[in-house]
């Protein structure tokens, strides 16, 4: 039995900020009987994003699991966050009976006492968080200390494709979409608690490793060449599989999740709800680690978006409903889509988004459908490379005339304020290309004020740093280091500023290149990363996704540290540039996609004779890129011929 927490922590929480999210009680919400399988054994699980609770509540996939989990009534699934540095401070001080432990908000319950502590990371830089969470659960840090009465710890999300960084901490990583997997997990955990816990915790993990969908890291070896790279990762027992592949949910509309959105007590960063459309991407843009991760393209039919949206609405009191996906004006009936949702609602307080659109793939209207209930926001396109030259090379084929009529149509028709958001540090890049976006914005508010006859037009050009991720064409590549990303930055910011005619209409936001320095070093580390990453959260690390905690002197004191006994260090990482023959941490880790077309679109990419282009497969014959035929998976789009229904305006 697991004691609720809460009265401990309620005398304490007016001396912390925010208290209310510690508080729990959400609509939607679930709270479960702890021993609530009707026979047999009941599985625990403790599902955490981590980072704040204004972050990680609307986390659409941690959302899902928590739903689909708990729909089974032998499981029992519960939601924790990072607590905030105060909080913290109280916990770790306790009371009489001790220090208070990293609980769930759900029913207060300490996340020691579950069966499996599952965590999403969308991105490298909460692994900090991770090690906190766990040191104030009472979880011996690292996997090889931990006992049968410590819980499964579980990795998810994108930066699971290459859980390396963290392998000394985790006992196990799912690769790919988590619907079924996690009921297959709960599964073999049942089966395992049932017959007596036969072979302990290491029998757990085996039987998890064998399913090839679950790679647990303790069962496979890892050695080095004298040179510092990998020579070699090998399973370490029988039966164990040389290659993990990632799952992939083939039915979409089978799973039309969450069914009952959380509503936040407190502000988060998203107040809408969220209806994903469309999963997978096969532009082919070649930083994308999301696009592709995710292959391929599957679709939800029309009838189940609109129900989506309708229950959603109804279940949550939500008044804005955003419609998500990698490039959601993709979705082969998007215009029936818009047309249909804006018809249902016209006239009510419900507005719709598409949070991200292409240049290619805008149009106006599509635009005046989403804004028809009169909320018209900013449009926001991404053509990430300031020149023609930079996006050919990264396979971002929107050409600067394409973006000018497309900003030109949406400032004839009313819209005073476009987003154009870019990447600094791309392979191949020069000072000028980067130079090239302030010209590119310059046209963009004269073209505004030409068409619209105003002068109050505004573009905001957002920039962020460029960080090579496992599984894409650049994983091979050298990261541009923070110094070189920061003059640039300083070049351009300089240069818009200067301007007399157009420098103030052009807003300008940029990070400095430190954070995505270390992002890289996690995101294409391998294990002896792992005692960076302790090293910097015993220092102090905490929340380094927010600017205001994270510290670069932190991080490379530690790899200084840390790294020289390995023969490497920082810039081995980072700025280094990888060959083919090169054994990457993660190539043992299956995403479907084929190395040598992964190393073939990154040679074309880096060729200035090569004028290559990889089109959208989708509309194109295939171009062998190794997903469908090593998943045992196909492209799933429309038109499906059905209608949104029902038609009648609500």
């Amino acid at each position: 039995m697991s004691v609720s927490v809460f009265p401990r922590l309620e005398p304490r929480l007016s001396s912390v900020s925010k208290p209310i999210q510690y508080v729990g009680g959400e609509l939607n919400s679930t709270v479960k009987e702890w021993d609530c399988a009707p026979d047999g054994e009941t599985v625990r699980w403790a599902l955490m994003y981590p980072d704040a609770y204004e972050v990680g509540l609307p986390n659409q996939g941690v959302q899902i699991l928590y739903e689909v989990l708990n729909e089974r009534d032998w499981i029992v699934a519960e939601r924790t966050y990072s607590v905030w540095p105060d909080m913290e401070a109280i916990m770790r001080a306790g009371d009489d009976l001790g220090p208070i432990p990293q609980f769930t908000v759900d029913a207060h319950r300490s996340v020691k006492d579950f069966d499996v502590f599952g965590l999403s990371f969308s991105t490298e830089l909460g692994y900090t968080n991770m090690l906190n969470a766990l040191d104030l659960a009472g979880i011996p840090l690292h996997a090889a200390d931990r006992t049968d009465a410590d819980p499964i710890v579980l990795a998810g999300g994108h930066a699971a494709f290459n859980p390396e960084p963290i392998a000394a901490f985790v006992d196990a990583a799912v690769l790919g979409d988590g619907e079924e997997v996690v009921l297959a997990i709960s599964e073999v955990v049942r089966e395992w608690k049932t017959e007596g816990r036969q072979g302990g915790r290491d029998e757990l993990l085996r039987r998890l490793a064998v399913t090839g969908n679950i790679y647990v890291p303790r069962f496979y070896d890892v050695t080095y060449a004298a040179d510092g790279t990998i020579e070699a990762v090998v399973p370490n027992r029988p039966g164990i599989p040389h290659r993990v592949t990632k799952h992939t949910l083939m039915d979409l509309d089978a799973w039309p999740y969450p069914r009952k959105p959380l509503v936040p007590l407190a502000e988060t960063v998203h107040e809408r709800f969220s209806v994903e459309i469309f999963r997978g991407c096969t532009r082919g843009c070649r930083f994308c680690q999301a696009g592709m991760i995710t292959r391929p393209v599957r679709e939800r039919s029309i009838k189940t978006i609109g129900e989506m949206v309708e229950n959603g609405i109804r279940t949550t009191g939500f008044e804005e409903v955003g419609l998500l996906s990698l490039s959601s004006a993709d979705h082969t009936e998007i215009a029936e889509v818009a047309k249909g949702l804006a018809d249902r609602y016209e006239g009510t307080n419900v507005s719709l988004s598409l949070p991200s659109t292409r240049v290619d793939a805008f149009n106006i209207n599509l635009a005046n459908e989403f804004s028809r209930n009169g909320r018209r926001s900013g449009l926001t396109f991404a053509p990430e490379g300031g020149s023609e030259r930079l996006r050919k090379v990264i396979n971002k084929m929107v050409t600067e005339e394409d973006l000018i009529r497309t900003v030109s149509a949406a400032y004839s028709h009313g819209w005073r304020q476009v987003k154009l958001y870019f990447m600094c540090g791309l392979p191949t890049e020069t000072d000028e290309d980067v130079l090239q976006i302030a010209e590119l914005a310059k046209r963009v508010i004269a073209e505004g004020r030409a068409v619209s006859g105003r002068n109050d037009i505004r573009c905001t050009v957002s920039i962020g740093g460029f960080v090579p991720k496992p599984h894409t064409p650049f994983q091979w590549a050298a990261q541009l280091d923070h110094e070189t990303t920061d003059s640039r930055l300083k070049q351009l910011r300089d240069t818009v500023r200067d301007d007399k005619k157009y420098g103030r209409a052009i807003g300008f936001r940029y990070h400095d290149g430190k954070p995505g320095t270390i992002e890289g070093l996690l995101s294409r580390g391998d294990r002896r990363v792992g005692a960076v990453i302790e090293q910097v959260w015993r220092d102090g690390g905490r929340f380094d996704g927010w600017s205001e905690h994270f510290s670069y002197d932190r991080w490379a004191e530690a790899c200084a540290e840390v790294l020289p006994a390995a023969g490497v260090d920082l810039d081995w990482y980072t700025t280094r540039e990888r060959t083919y023959d090169e054994v990457l941490p993660w190539d043992h880790l299956d995403s479907g996609l084929d190395k040598d077309w992964l190393w073939a679109d990154w040679e074309d990419a880096i060729d200035p004779s090569s004028d290559v282009e990889v089109e959208d497969c989708r509309w194109t014959p295939c171009y062998d890129c190794g997903v469908c035929p090593e998943m045992g998976t196909e492209i799933q789009i429309g038109p499906t011929g059905q209608k949104l229904l029902p038609l009648a305006a609500v």
